[in-house]
């Protein structure tokens, strides 16, 4: 069967491939791209595809049999690019669609979740059988800061006590494979975080046991983490919505104990002090 995986050049999308490879048969895998020349070292089939742009769309999917789409970066227009593919893939013929989607879409109180909940809705009423990945927080999330709150001696956030359970994007890489090429998959909503929680008041412990001197946490209020980051050049909105994210982390948005991801690929998953490692 043909598997295609939708924004193949993002972050989850390359590890998505590339780890397919190793369990499916390469002439079967289908990399489906805005910009298909950014795709050619991947080592599969390209196509182009552009969730913004329908008469891409049917062309990308003609004779795939299972859909890898992975949730759109264009916040505020990803609800109606994900409705443009799962109409697409209906009407290709697409035997079933494997959606990221966000933890806890039904209740998450983040801003992300709105466009999630509409996507898992077009995803249900379209007819086309599907498996709904709802990823936790990715580890890289936190961990692309270590190396600016060593160098600035505290680690920033707005998290409080807030638990979170996140992992590394390989480990949500490997639930989608898992869900793309196993079966009984089909129809199931699947809450994927990390098998350890932790505060970021831990995380910069963690972090300062690795580097072996003081990175403090220091917990701030909303608008004072958003202006921190926006100071350190971060677009006013982005900075804002990742202020928020804390916020919501402290109140449980980012927690999960399930282990559904570890159930999911068979394995542990990666323990904080391994992506902090890799940060450092």
């Amino acid at each position: 069967m043909t598997i295609a995986i939708a924004a193949a050049t993002g972050q989850l999308g390359r590890l998505v491939v590339r780890a397919l490879q190793e369990k499916h048969p390469v002439a079967d895998i289908v990399a489906l791209a805005r910009t298909p020349a950014r795709a050619a070292e991947l080592g599969v089939a390209v196509r182009a595809a552009d969730y913004a742009r329908p008469e891409t769309l049917g062309p990308a999917l003609e004779g795939v049999g299972t859909l890898l789409l992975i949730s759109s970066s264009e916040f505020g227009q990803r609800a109606a690019q994900h409705r443009n593919v799962i109409a697409a893939a209906r009407t290709a013929g697409v035997e079933r669609i494997v959606y990221t989607s966000l933890l806890h879409a039904e209740r998450s109180p983040l801003n992300l979740a709105p466009e999630h909940r509409e996507s898992e809705q077009a995803l249900r009423a379209s007819g086309v059988p599907y498996t709904i990945l709802r990823n936790g927080w990715y580890t890289e999330n936190y961990a692309g800061s270590i190396p600016g709150a060593v160098a600035g001696e505290a680690f920033l956030g707005a998290a409080g006590e807030g638990r979170i359970s996140s992992a590394a994007r390989r480990d949500f890489a490997d639930a989608a494979v898992a869900a793309l090429i196993s079966a009984g998959h089909e129809g199931k909503t699947y809450e994927l975080a990390g098998d350890d929680a932790y505060t970021l008041a831990e995380l910069a412990a963690e972090i300062s046991r690795q580097v072996g001197r003081p990175i403090p946490y220091r917990n701030l209020p909303e608008s004072d983490y958003a202006r921190a980051l926006a100071g350190f050049g971060l677009p006013a909105s982005l900075a804002n919505a990742i202020a928020s994210w804390d916020v919501c982390a402290s109140t449980g948005a980012l927690f999960d104990d399930s282990r559904q991801l570890s159930r999911l690929i068979g394995r542990p998953t990666t323990p904080l002090s391994v992506s902090v490692a890799a940060a450092l």
